[in-house]
This record gives structure tokens, sequence and C-alpha cells, in this order.
């Protein structure tokens, strides 16, 4: 097994297909498309791209740490109690354990995403 893992952009396998929690959408139908491409330490770190067309909706990350790097799109969070802040394409960002925020795609989104629970 190597210890370099390689993320793959666009990758050519087929994604997971799913969108938000019912309870947590604000607006729109988004639809997000996942490419997992590695797990590490059991099943605490996850790495790989997500996508998400637009639309709004609650993000609560509980325990769960998460770095992002926006490839394409926009994006605009809101944290609970806080000032809107936008990601663009080439930006990059971390969500602490306890963030609740609003997620708002503006502009279909694609980012790498590496989560630590």
């Amino acid at each position: 097994m190597s210890l370099l893992k390689t993320i793959d952009t666009h990758p050519s396998f087929t994604p997971h297909e799913s969108g938000p929690l019912p309870e947590r959408l604000i607006s729109g139908n988004p639809k997000f498309r996942t490419w997992a491409q590695d797990v590490a330490r059991g099943e605490s770190i996850h790495t790989g791209i997500w996508e998400a067309t637009p639309g709004e909706m609650r993000s609560i990350k509980g325990e769960t740490f998460e770095f992002c790097h926006i490839l394409a799109g926009v994006v605009e969070l809101t944290p609970e109690g806080g000032e809107p802040v936008v990601y663009k394409a080439g930006d990059s960002f971390v969500m602490k354990p306890g963030f609740v925020g609003v997620w708002k795609t503006i502009e279909t989104v694609r980012k790498i995403y590496l989560t630590v629970k």
C-alpha cells in the first residue's frame, strides 16, 4: 500500500449522487456528486472530490473537521451569527468542529475535501 495518494480532480469513475437532508434544505434543489478517493485511519479521514449544483442549505459539522479547496464555482458561507464569506476557484478554507451556518452554492461548485472525524 502506497503512503502517497494523488487526488484526481476529474475522476472517470461513477460518483455517488445525493442531496441535502430535507430538514437542512433552505432553497433550490441542489444535487451532490461525490467521488470518494481515499479513506485512512480506519474510517476517520476521508478525501475526494465533491460537486454541488446551486441551492442553499444548513451546514452542521458536528465533530467533523473539513478542509476544502475550491476547484470551480462560487459558494457563500455564512457562519451562524456571522457575516457571509464568498469562496471561488483557487480558494481554500476550513470548517472546524462545531461549525453551524448556511452553505449557498451560487455557481455549481467542485471542491477537494478532506474530512477528519
